[in-house]
């Protein structure tokens, strides 16, 4: 599984790591069953310490993304469509916030940024 580290984002590595794991499910390159790469093979891989990679994995175990088996390693869990629903409502929200601020930071009322939120939803 291939990934890209930005070290100089202000996001920590390790949820970097998850957010590439979630988009290669949510976009279906990834799927249920598949065996991610271990926590040492991955770490090695991207030069970085395997406890970062670890608290990744965890993070995406507890969020229902993956499974781990202990002596087997971690596998794409199955799909929870409402969760994969959920992630990416969380994105387009993300996203919307961002623009929301930069149109303010602009100088934009909020009537002025629903207009155009309007206008770009009539496309």
């Amino acid at each position: 599984m291939k990934m890209i580290i930005n070290n100089s984002s202000q996001q920590p590595i390790y949820e970097q790591i998850a957010e590439q794991v979630k988009g290669r499910i949510m976009n279906g390159s990834a799927k249920e069953g598949d065996l991610l790469p271990s926590v040492r093979a991955l770490s090695k891989e991207l030069k970085i310490s395997a406890l970062t990679v670890k608290k990744a994995y965890d993070s995406l175990e507890h969020e229902g993304f993956i499974t781990t088996v202990h002596g087997k390693g971690s596998f794409i869990a199955a799909a929870n469509p409402r969760l994969l629903e959920e992630e990416h409502r969380k994105e387009v929200e993300a996203d919307l916030e961002k623009a929301i601020l930069k149109g303010r930071r602009g100088g934009m009322t909020d009537k002025e940024i629903k207009e155009l939120f309007d206008l770009i939803m009539e496309e």
